[in-house]
């Protein structure tokens, strides 16, 4: 072979790697052992990748698309942007004056075209002569002495109404009350906790983008307020929280759901740790896994656990440390026992969750677990020398593949566990070792334990659903105890949007993203009467949804509104 050949004959990429196997398979008609013998495939891998390739699904060259040769859009505009500067307008001006021409164009277009042509800055001049006035100072935010009566409101965000059913049925105010939350001489603490919170439904990733919602005046008046909180008092708030604040509310949310028939704990817990990673500098911030990353980075770790049965989540904590983060299964234990009076059922976690230290005292105090084992090679040796008939084939009734595992049941001992531990190995799940299943629960069919752990990916699809619905990974701050404040306000906003979700026929399991974009994403208008608030809404494609649900017939008094009622209306097209 001439120099060089060793590229194609030995690829080191993976895409040009399975190019060479196509082609020596397609082209060159060798065999699907030898291709997957010569380049490290299975051999139905090969005959995956062909099908594929001739399926058009495979593609291995980008086309190249030149870009543009030079600055189209301060070219095009370059004629009018020197026109409108020699009759001495400002940067801004002339930026105002295209955009109202319809070009629109930001004030540093317009200053790059003057810098080329050599142009320099104008004098400055007096306030007068400087265009527009300023705008006005934004209203402060405060309690409404008096309720305006027969006034008609527009508002950029009703649909945010559409959740205060919701909210009073919870109490929200008295829960948050209930928690001892800080107070400032303005705003009582339900008024700053209920403005955040309202960011978090609105989906406003932190609260420096609150500005719009600021200036709705029917934001405010969901509240009782004239204007919610600018982001300098909400900023200042969150750093006021403790964390026993937050546990507090949790807890009596929790206590409040079960009363409700929801989050009952009965079927047990799913318990992951998620990273929400920080992109500064110079904070003082362990470095955590951050599996979007694939690498430890500086991140704030935070604990969830989920009620297995109505996939809701009952609590959150993100004031942990590495040291703390093995025992945080058994706060939370302590946690449910006082807002249910007794221990959690099964719970199930990954096995990086805690340490089998913990498991022995879990399995002390009475409460089943089940966790993943790391395979061993002695544990995978041992496996592979059992007799087939060890082995007992089983069919678990779910969709997808994978309904016919073959599973061992044995018990076993394990350092730093005292008692022995039931261990379920299974195989014929698409994986080349058997999975290690242990838990301390006797009793469960081995099958049914297998099929709830595979089940815990509820917990991760949830956590995906909080990422994408409340920008649970836009990290609020550097300082944990204010994240925590972050991480409970999405708790109870999931919550918050599950029952509403309850009420829709065929969005119980929407994702609070779609939920937003269907019913929350809405404007609308306040019709405020003496007695109650009539939110009018627009019609929509998702309309006939709501009206279903019968929201046009709800008339929900309002805690904090002093008794005056929410309704809604849906004027024809």
């Amino acid at each position: 072979m001439r120099a060089g050949a060793v590229y194609f004959t030995e690829p080191a990429e993976p895409a040009q790697r399975r190019y060479e196997a196509l082609r020596a398979y397609l082209v060159e008609e060798a065999s699907a052992d030898d291709v997957a013998s010569c380049f490290g495939y299975s051999v139905p891998t090969v005959y995956q990748m062909a099908s594929e390739l001739r399926a058009g699904r495979a593609g291995f060259f980008l086309s190249s698309k030149p870009g543009p040769k030079g600055p189209r859009k301060a070219g095009a505009i370059r004629g009018r942007v020197l026109a409108l500067r020699a009759k001495d307008r400002s940067v801004t001006e002339i930026a105002a004056a295209l955009a109202a021409e319809g070009t629109p164009v930001s004030p540093q277009t317009v200053w790059s075209v003057l810098v080329a042509e050599g142009l320099e800055r104008l004098p400055t001049r007096p306030r007068q002569a400087r265009g527009p006035a300023p705008r006005t100072s934004p209203i402060k935010s405060r309690a409404l002495g008096a309720w305006p009566v027969r006034a008609t409101i527009a508002c950029d965000h009703a649909g945010l109404f559409l959740l205060w059913p919701a909210m009073a049925t919870l109490g929200l105010d008295t829960l948050v009350a209930r928690a001892r939350y800080p107070g400032t001489q303005a705003l009582s603490s339900w008024q700053s906790m209920g403005s955040l919170l309202a960011t978090k439904l609105l989906r406003r990733a932190r609260v420096s983008h609150v500005e719009d919602l600021a200036s709705d005046a029917g934001v405010g008046l969901a509240l009782g307020l004239t204007a919610i909180p600018k982001a300098t008092h909400l900023s200042t708030y969150s750093y006021r929280v403790r964390r026993e604040c937050n546990e507090a509310l949790l807890a009596s949310l929790a206590g409040r759901m079960r009363e409700l028939g929801m989050a009952t704990g009965e079927a047990g817990f799913n318990l992951d740790f998620h990273s929400i990673r920080h992109h500064g500098s110079e904070v003082p911030l362990e470095k955590n896994y951050v599996p979007c990353r694939s690498q430890a980075t500086r991140s704030v770790l935070t604990f969830f656990a989920q009620d297995h049965a109505s996939t809701e989540m009952v609590y959150a904590n993100a004031d942990l440390t590495k040291a703390e983060a093995a025992r945080e299964v058994i706060a939370f234990a302590d946690y449910w026992q006082r807002v249910a009076g007794a221990d959690p059922g099964l719970l199930v976690f990954d096995s990086r969750l805690t340490t089998y230290p913990v498991l022995g005292e879990l399995t002390a105090r009475g409460i089943h677990w089940l966790t993943l084992r790391q395979r061993g090679r002695s544990v995978l040796a041992a496996l592979a020398a059992l007799p087939d008939k060890a082995w007992k084939c089983v069919r678990i009734e779910r969709a997808g593949r994978y309904r016919t595992p073959h599973l061992h049941d044995e018990m076993i001992t394990i350092k730093g566990i005292e008692r022995a531990v039931r261990q379920i190995a299974i195989r014929n799940i698409g994986r080349d070792e058997p999975t290690l299943l242990i838990t301390n629960d006797q009793t469960s069919p081995a099958k049914d334990l297998f099929a709830r752990y595979a089940e815990r990916m509820l917990i991760e699809n949830e956590l995906d659903a909080y990422i994408c619905g409340f920008h649970l990974d836009a990290l609020s701050s550097g300082l944990p105890l204010n994240v925590d404040l972050d991480t409970t306000l999405t708790v109870v906003a999931g919550n918050l949007y599950r029952l509403f979700a309850r009420e829709l026929a065929r969005y119980e399991h929407a994702t609070p993203d779609r939920l937003y974009r269907h019913f929350i994403d809405a404007t609308g208008t306040l019709h405020v009467a003496e007695d109650h608030v009539r939110v009018e809404l627009g019609v929509r494609a998702y309309t006939p949804v709501l009206l279903e649900a019968g929201f046009q017939e709800l008339d929900v008094p309002i805690p904090w509104w002093e008794g005056r009622k929410l309704r809604f209306s849906f004027p024809a097209r």
